[in-house]
């Protein structure tokens, strides 16, 4: 695919994977466990990140509003990826801090394009007009069966008493296509994904993780 951030001095770990995976507390876990080897951390989101980022995430989230085309989802998603990437995420880089974001580009290949059916293509285009060479040096794919990550999902709406949103609204035809597309882009992109058993209980998923974090940081000292 890809051409990571290699050229800046952090590394860029983006989090993937279905409604209900564990991104959120793993990040926590990640960040956690790099500061130990003295690295230092951002942790954000997509979308998201920066004020503006956040106000796109509510219009993208909202299920007040009518139905959004798809290609106007696709593009919004776009535009607080520019907005987080110029403000956020390369001046990160640039200062050898490394980020950690919930959810990056291959979220929109697998919602936009494998969920909704947007051509894969388009994406691309849009992907290297915003992002250029820039890719995550790692993803960490949070892998879970969808009727899992649903029931989660809504048990953790009830006990919040928080309605879901616009996506975790969607029926399970949807969540397995993406799914599906997180899968095979695994399978395509074996150097910058590492796939991880979500269906675990949370010490055997951060067991997962503190091996994987511990390969990229030997490899990094190597280089």
């Amino acid at each position: 695919m890809s051409v990571s951030s290699a050229p800046y001095q952090g590394k860029f770990i983006s989090l993937e994977g279905g409604e209900g995976a564990g991104k959120t507390t793993s990040r926590a876990y990640i960040s956690a466990f790099l500061r130990q080897y003295g690295i230092t951390v951002l942790e954000t989101r997509e979308p998201g990140g920066t004020e503006v980022s956040e106000a796109i995430r509510q219009l993208l989230l909202n299920t007040h509003l009518p139905p959004m085309q798809v290609d106007t989802e696709l593009l919004l998603m776009f535009a607080a990826r520019n907005e987080h990437l110029q403000r956020k995420i390369i001046p990160a880089l640039q200062a050898g801090v490394w980020v950690i974001c919930d959810r990056f580009t291959d979220a929109t290949y697998a919602y936009q394009g494998d969920g909704r059916g947007l051509s894969q293509q388009r994406i691309a285009a849009l992907e290297t007009w915003v992002q250029g060479s820039l890719r995550p040096d790692y993803t960490f794919l949070f892998d879970l069966e969808v009727a899992v990550g649903m029931q989660r999902v809504k048990s953790r709406s009830q006990q919040l008493g928080d309605q879901m949103d616009r996506f975790e609204q969607e029926n399970l035809a949807f969540f397995e296509r993406i799914r599906a597309g997180y899968l095979k882009r695994a399978q395509q992109y074996p150097d910058q994904y590492r796939v991880i058993d979500a269906g675990q209980d949370v010490a055997q998923v951060q067991q997962q993780l503190a091996e994987i974090l511990q390969t990229i940081i030997l490899d990094g000292s190597t280089e």
